[in-house]
C-alpha cells in the first residue's frame, strides 16, 4: 500500500510540469507574437527610411523625359549623387525601355546604357505598379529591393517613363531584431527558471497536504488511528484535512466498537455449549466455534471455505436451496465419525438483510446424545419393568386359576402352588422396592446417612454373615435331602484399621448383592475371595468368583437396569436384575467407581474403588474438650 512512487508519476511533478508547460507556452505564444510584430515594425520603419521624396521622383520622371540623353543622364546621376540615405546600397534609375540610365554605385558605372535583366523592373514597367521585396545575395545577406514607376510630369495620362530601382542592405534590422530576440530568450529563460520555481514550491504546497492525509490514511489503513493532519489554511484541502482527521475518529470508535461486538461474539461462540457455523450466501462456511470443530472432529482449516454439506456430511441426502428454503431439523448421527455415541441436532436459519438478501446460513448444533440415550433407556426401561412384572404376574393369574378350579382341594398339589405365589410375589415386591430405590437416587431424594466405620471390621461382619448363611443352607440341603452345595469364602483384608465415611446399610446392599452373585453363579466347591487393599488415596475392594464369567462383549452392560448375562437362570434363582445398577448407583454417590473383570469360564472379579483420607479418631475430641 505505502508503494514508493516514481518521480514521473507523482502528482508533484505533474502539478510543477503543468504550471511549467503553461509558462513555457505562454512565453512562446508572446514571444513568437512579439518578435513577429518587431520584425514586421522595423522592416515597416526601414522601408520607411529608404523611400526617395516625391521631389527625387520628380526631378527623375522630368530627367527621363529630357530627349538629350547625355544631359538627362548627367541631372539623372547628379540627382542620385545627392540622395543622402545611408542604409540604400544602389539606385539606379531605368527608363521605360529597360535601359539603365542612371546608377548610385560609382564601381558599377558601365551599367549604364545597358538593358536591365532584372524581371522585376520589367514588370514594374509595364504594369506600372510598385514592386517590393526581400532577397539575399550570393553571400546570404538580406537585402531590400524597391521599384517605384516613374511618371511622366508633362503628360495628362500617368504614361510610366521608367522607375527607380532601390537596394538597401537589411542585415543590420536583421541583427537589430536578433539580438533583441536573444534579449527575449534570455530573459524567458530567466523567467522559466524562476517559474519553475515558482510552480515547484506551489505544488509543494498543495500535495504537502495531500501527501499528509495520504499517510494517515494509510496508517488508518494499518489500524493505527492516533496521528492528525495537520492543517495549513482554511481552504478546500484545510476543510479536507479536518475531515479526514474527524473520519479518523469516527473510524477509531467504530473499529473499536466492532472489535469489542467481535470479541464478544468470539467469547460468545467459544463459550457456547452448543455448535455455531455460520456460512456465506454460497454455502461455504466462513465462522464455526470450537464446540462444532470438536462435534465434527474437524479443525478450523480443514471447514473454513468448504461447503457446509459437506462439513456435516449431508450433501447426498440435501441441497443447499433445501436448506434456504425449508430450514428443516436435522438429526445427525455422528457416531461412525467418533471414539464415542454422538447425535447431533441441527437447526438451521437464515442471515437476511432488511432488504430481503439471503447471504448466508446459521447452523446450531445442539448434542442431544443424553437425551436419546434417556428416551431410549426410559422405553427399554418401561419395557423391561413391564416384561418383569408380566412373568410373575402370568405365573400368579396361571397358579390362582389353577387353585380355584379345585386345586387347592388336593392336599399335595395346594402346598407348593401357594409356595410359588408366595415366592412370586416376594420378588415383585423386591423388584418394587428396588425400583423404588433407583427412582430416588435418579431424582436425588435418597440421602446418605454416612458414619466412621473400620472397614476391616465391617467386611469380616458381612462375610461372617455369609459364612453362617451358607452353613445353614448346607443343613437345611441335608435335612432336606436336596443336593448339597459347598461354598469357601477366602479372606484376603488388610491388618491395618481403615476408617472410612460411608453408608453402612447402602454399602451392605452392594456388597450383599455382589456376594449373592458370586454364590449364585459359583459351582460347587467353588472359591469366593475378598480381597482389601488400601493405597494412598484409594481403597479398593474386591470380590472374585469361579463362576461362568461374563462374555467380553456384556462387560460394559452389566450394570444396565434389568441386563443379565443368563436370563433363564437369572430370574430362576429370583434376580431382578436391578441389584448391579444400585450398586454402581450407591458406589458412584460415595464418589468412588465400580467395575468388573471377567474371563468366560473361569469367573468374574468386581471391584469397588472409594477415595480414602487419613482419620484421626482424637482430633473431634481434643476440639471438643477445648
Amino acid at each position: 500500500m505505502n508503494k514508493r512512487i516514481k518521480l514521473f508519476q507523482s502528482i508533484h511533478f505533474k502539478i510543477a510540469l503543468v504550471f511549467v508547460l503553461l509558462l513555457v507556452v505562454t512565453l512562446e505564444v508572446i514571444g513568437a507574437y512579439f518578435v513577429g510584430q518587431l520584425q514586421e515594425q522595423n522592416i515597416s520603419t526601414f522601408e520607411d527610411s529608404i523611400q526617395l521624396e516625391s521631389y527625387v521622383t520628380s526631378q527623375l520622371s522630368t530627367a527621363l523625359v529630357n530627349k538629350d540623353t547625355t544631359q538627362a543622364n548627367q541631372t539623372i546621376k547628379d540627382i542620385i549623387a545627392n540622395v543622402n540615405k545611408s542604409n540604400i546600397s544602389e539606385i539606379q534609375v531605368i527608363d521605360n525601355r529597360g535601359i539603365i540610365r542612371g546608377t548610385s554605385n560609382v564601381n558599377d558605372q558601365d551599367a549604364v546604357g545597358r538593358r536591365s535583366t532584372d524581371q522585376d523592373v520589367k514588370k514594374g514597367i509595364y504594369n506600372n505598379r510598385k514592386l517590393e521585396r526581400i532577397s539575399q545575395d550570393n553571400r546570404n545577406q538580406n537585402y531590400y529591393v524597391s521599384i517605384t514607376p516613374l511618371s511622366n510630369p508633362t503628360a495628362e495620362s500617368n504614361a510610366t517613363v521608367g522607375v527607380v530601382y532601390v537596394r538597401a542592405n537589411m542585415e543590420p534590422v536583421f541583427d537589430n531584431i536578433t539580438k533583441i530576440v536573444q534579449i527575449f530568450l534570455a530573459a524567458s529563460l530567466v523567467a522559466a527558471v524562476m517559474g519553475t520555481l515558482i510552480a515547484i514550491l506551489i505544488s509543494r504546497a498543495i500535495t504537502k497536504p495531500i501527501d499528509d492525509m495520504k499517510k494517515q490514511a494509510i496508517r488508518m489503513a494499518r489500524g493505527d488511528y492516533s496521528g492528525q493532519v495537520r492543517i495549513y489554511g482554511n481552504d478546500e484541502l484545510g476543510q479536507l484535512a479536518v475531515a479526514v482527521n474527524n473520519l479518523s475518529v469516527r473510524v477509531e470508535e467504530a473499529q473499536e466498537a466492532s472489535e469489542a461486538e467481535r470479541r464478544r461474539l468470539d467469547s460468545v461462540l467459544s463459550y457456547m455449549t452448543d455448535g455455531v457455523i455460520a456460512t456465506d450466501r454460497r454455502g461455504n462456511v466462513v465462522i464455526i466455534n470450537d464446540t462444532a470443530q470438536d462435534y465434527l472432529g474437524k479443525t478450523e482449516e480443514e471447514t473454513i471455505g468448504r461447503s457446509i454439506l459437506d462439513v456435516l456430511a449431508i450433501s447426498e441426502d440435501y441441497t443447499l436451496r433445501d436448506l434456504l428454503e425449508k430450514q428443516q431439523e436435522i438429526i445427525l448421527d455422528m457416531s461412525d465419525r467418533s471414539d464415542k455415541d454422538l447425535i447431533l441436532h441441527a437447526y438451521f436459519s437464515l442471515i437476511q438483510r432488511e432488504t430481503g438478501f439471503i447471504s448466508g446460513l446459521v447452523c446450531v448444533l445442539h448434542d442431544v446424545t443424553e437425551q436419546e440415550k434417556n428416551e431410549r433407556e426410559q422405553q427399554q426401561f418401561v419395557s423391561n419393568v413391564s416384561h418383569e412384572l408380566r412373568t410373575p404376574l402370568t405365573s400368579l393369574r396361571s397358579y390362582i386359576e389353577a387353585l380355584n378350579d379345585g386345586a387347592w382341594k388336593d392336599p399335595k398339589i395346594a402346598p407348593k402352588f401357594l409356595k410359588v405365589t408366595q415366592e412370586e410375589t416376594e420378588r415383585m415386591i423386591r423388584m418394587i422396592n428396588d425400583l423404588l430405590s433407583l427412582s430416588r437416587i435418579d431424582r436425588g431424594t435418597a440421602k446418605l446417612d454416612l458414619e466412621y466405620v473400620n472397614l476391616n471390621e465391617f467386611l469380616v461382619y458381612i462375610i461372617n454373615r455369609f459364612d453362617m448363611m451358607i452353613h445353614s443352607d448346607e443343613e437345611h440341603a441335608e435335612d432336606s435331602g436336596a443336593p448339597k452345595k459347598h461354598y469357601v469364602i477366602k479372606r484376603d483384608l488388610t491388618k491395618q484399621d481403615i476408617w472410612l465415611e460411608i453408608d453402612t446399610d447402602k454399602m451392605t446392599q452392594v456388597i450383599d448383592n455382589i456376594m449373592n452373585n458370586a454364590i449364585k453363579y459359583s459351582p460347587d466347591g467353588g472359591t469366593i475371595t475378598v480381597r482389601l487393599f488400601r493405597s494412598r488415596e484409594h481403597v479398593l475392594i474386591s470380590i472374585a468368583d469361579q463362576g461362568l464369567g461374563i462374555p467380553r462383549a456384556d462387560l460394559a452392560k452389566v450394570f444396565d437396569r434389568f441386563y443379565r448375562v443368563d436370563k433363564a437362570r437369572s430370574r430362576k434363582q429370583g434376580g431382578t436384575g436391578l441389584g448391579l445398577a444400585i450398586s454402581k448407583e450407591v458406589v458412584e454417590a460415595h464418589h468412588g467407581r465400580i467395575w468388573v473383570n471377567s474371563t468366560e469360564g473361569k469367573g468374574s472379579t468386581f471391584y469397588i474403588s472409594l477415595p480414602y483420607q487419613p482419620y484421626d479418631p482424637g482430633g473431634d475430641w481434643d476440639d471438643e474438650t477445648v
